[in-house]
């Protein structure tokens, strides 16, 4: 194990040391005159929940307080979400979780993945042979996926939980009965939609209230979505695949409730209650990779996340990062990024319709064929051309011609839990981009997601299979990366996820090696100013980077840069000795995120 490793264990106390402990207990979730207050950073015992949202962490915790363990807290936490975060998750879209079970040392995951209808072709988004502008596909029936997100919840509770549906629902219920407090995230969001939410009267209805945005610090009240989640408490997910939810979603897509006096022409979709009926949330083994001595779990195929990260880090193995200057990290971090993620444009998508290598992707051979590309004193051209991992070849081989990575939304949201007993959650879960598709289920409180635009419209190239097309009951490729990190004893170090569509994948690599090399604690690694390379001929820089003499450091290697003002929202947690747990979220990110412990302590 390297030095920067060990020390990041060994130290695990004094860096808890260094962060603010959090002050009291979290009340219930629920009224917003009560909503908790956020903290970035908490320390104790019994548990611990990150989110971006206090009165969603608070859910978790009351879950966790009551007895329920880390299953029924994630599920806890992201319902309440739904109401807090509608704009990111919800019932109506899709997501990857990951646990750890501490009895028997093992990662477990689950592809709640949204599907495209039994209907679809590779022309799904095609016009007179021509791809659809992205917001005309966006907003509209054709982009929505059958929901994952319900069967996820219940699968996860049914193999792994000790609490109800039911009972872990009741929070949310009530904090969208009682309302939350609107904070000027949530505003600025809802500006950003407001046309499009214009041409839809039950969005409008819901999220501008008496026609105007909603105010910051007014509290915004969701009743349909807590008659939504009270049913589910009562008649199981089988609403939602089988019965009149179920319906109501159909009716939606298919025949998109356009306002009278709008003139948009929203597409209508392709889903049906078949659909709905055949969808399964996918039981499937973890991807896997090892860095300096530790096993990095995640989410395989049909997610990229877990061999592309899985890849990167590989790459970065044979080089002490812990020993690098600031700008040969940065370096290395992001020449490693960019191969990636040109392996994975060409390699990576549904592994039910494609033969995905998982397997050779993750192999130090392949990342060691592929690390050789990486100079101290010089940059990529991007795209890079993709390797073949099936038949790892001399430095610079190249598996198939280079071709651009494609757009991928970037929104979502993250979760992260542990409980007493040891088990961790990363749960990560969409609904695509900001606002998803922009319709919302009449009567039902929630948002329908947008998923189906992750899918390639047309080949990224003409010239190179992708991978990412649509097809029948297919998912579309994404980028979430819920990660666990264990010892060499199978025990949890840390486990970090975030939203950020393509940028998940750097944030959440460089928030590993910055914690794992870099020696930061773990606030501090989800803090940092960030970078994001995804084979492109720029790479995008937060401000503090952006802004920094590191950047014309890096460009006299001859990198090139563009700004982007915020990349990820991370949160995650952290074992500490003696039983404590280190929950961390966002500082400023997203208005900054929420961490809580069950009961807080030195």
């Amino acid at each position: 194990m390297r030095r920067s490793v060990a020390r990041n264990l060994s130290l695990c106390a004094v860096a808890a040391s260094m962060v603010a402990v959090g002050a009291a207990a979290p009340p219930s979730a629920g009224a917003a005159s009560a909503a908790p207050k956020k903290q970035p950073v908490a320390v104790g015992y019994g548990g611990a929940v990150a989110s971006v949202d206090a009165d969603a962490s608070a859910a978790g915790i009351e879950v966790l307080r009551n007895g329920g363990n880390a299953v029924d807290a994630a599920v806890a936490t992201a319902a309440a979400l739904g109401v807090t975060e509608p704009y990111s998750s919800g019932v109506g879209g899709g997501g990857y979780f990951v646990y750890y079970d501490a009895h028997s040392r093992t990662v477990h995951t689950i592809d709640g993945r949204e599907t495209a209808p039994l209907t679809a072709g590779s022309d799904l988004f095609l016009e007179n042979g021509k791809p659809l502008a992205f917001s005309d596909a966006v907003t509209s029936g054709l982009s929505v996926g059958t929901p994952g997100t319900p069967a996820t919840w219940q699968s996860a509770l049914d193999s792994w939980g000790s609490k109800r549906l039911g009972t872990v629902l009741k929070p949310a219920e009530k904090l969208a009965r009682d309302g939350f407090t609107v904070d000027d995230t949530f505003r600025t969001q809802t500006a950003a939609n407001e046309a499009r939410f214009r041409d839809f009267p039950d969005t409008a209805k819901l999220f501008l209230p008496g026609g105007q945005l909603p105010v910051v610090g007014s509290t915004l009240k969701n009743p349909d979505l807590a008659r939504t989640y009270a049913q589910l408490a009562r008649e199981g997910m089988g609403a939602i695949y089988r019965g009149d939810i179920g319906d109501d979603i159909v009716r939606t897509v298919d025949k998109p409730p356009v306002a009278p006096d709008s003139d948009y022409v929203a597409r209508p979709g392709k889903l049906s209650t078949k659909d709905l009926k055949a969808y399964r949330a996918k039981f499937q083994a973890p991807s896997k990779t090892s860095y300096r001595g530790l096993g990095v779990y995640s989410i395989a195929p049909s997610s990229s996340g877990g061999t592309t990260v899985g890849e990167a880090l590989n790459m970065l193995e044979r080089t002490d990062l812990s020993k690098a200057s600031a700008v040969q990290y940065l370096h290395h971090y992001i020449e490693a990024s960019r191969i990636a993620f040109a392996d994975r444009g060409r390699w990576v998508g549904d592994p039910s319709f494609e033969d995905v290598p998982t397997r050779q992707l993750l192999s130090q051979k392949y990342a060691d064929s592929r690390a050789c590309l990486i100079k101290d004193d010089a940059v990529l051209t991007s795209p890079v051309a993709p390797g073949d991992p099936r038949h790892p070849g001399t430095c610079g081989k190249a598996g198939d011609k280079a071709a651009p990575t494609t757009y991928e939304g970037e929104n979502t949201t993250h979760l992260t839990t542990a409980d007493k007993w040891g088990n961790v959650v990363s749960y990560t879960l969409t609904i695509e981009q900001t606002g998803g598709s922009g319709i919302t289920v009449p009567g039902r409180g929630f948002l329908l997601n947008n998923e189906l635009t992750d899918f390639s419209f047309a080949p990224a190239s003409p010239d190179v299979h992708d991978p990412n097309l649509p097809g029948p009951g297919k998912r579309p490729r994404s980028s979430i990366s819920p990660t666990i990190v264990l010892d060499r004893h199978d025990r949890p170090v840390v486990a970090v996820g975030s939203p950020g569509g393509a940028t998940i994948i750097t944030t959440v690599l460089q928030t590993l090696t910055g914690f794992l090399d870099r020696g930061l604690p773990l606030v501090d690694a989800i803090a940092a100013p960030r970078a994001s390379q995804r084979n492109a001929a720029q790479t995008e820089l937060e401000p503090g980077l952006y802004d920094s003499p590191l950047r014309a450091k890096l460009e006299a290697i001859g990198h090139s840069f563009k700004l982007n003002p915020e990349i990820g929202a991370a949160t995650g947690v952290q074992r500490l000795p003696g039983g404590k747990w280190l929950a961390a979220a966002e500082k400023v990110r997203r208005g900054g995120g929420s961490a809580m412990v069950v009961t807080p302590g030195k």
